[in-house]
C-alpha cells in the first residue's frame, strides 16, 4: 500500500517534469499558437496533472 502510493506519486512528478521540459522546449510563437505564455508554464503543469 504504502510503496504503491510512492510509486503513484513519483510517477506523478516524472510525467509532470516531462510536460515541463516539452513545454519549455516550444518557441514562444508555438506556445502562443496553443493558447500559453512561457510564464504560465508552471501553472499548466500542475493543472494536467
Amino acid at each position: 500500500m504504502f510503496l504503491s502510493v510512492v510509486l503513484s506519486g513519483l510517477r506523478r512528478w516524472l510525467c509532470a517534469r516531462e510536460t515541463a521540459r516539452q513545454l519549455n522546449a516550444l518557441s514562444d510563437r508555438k506556445l502562443s499558437d496553443i493558447g500559453i505564455a512561457r510564464h504560465d508554464i508552471p501553472q499548466v503543469v500542475r493543472q494536467s496533472h
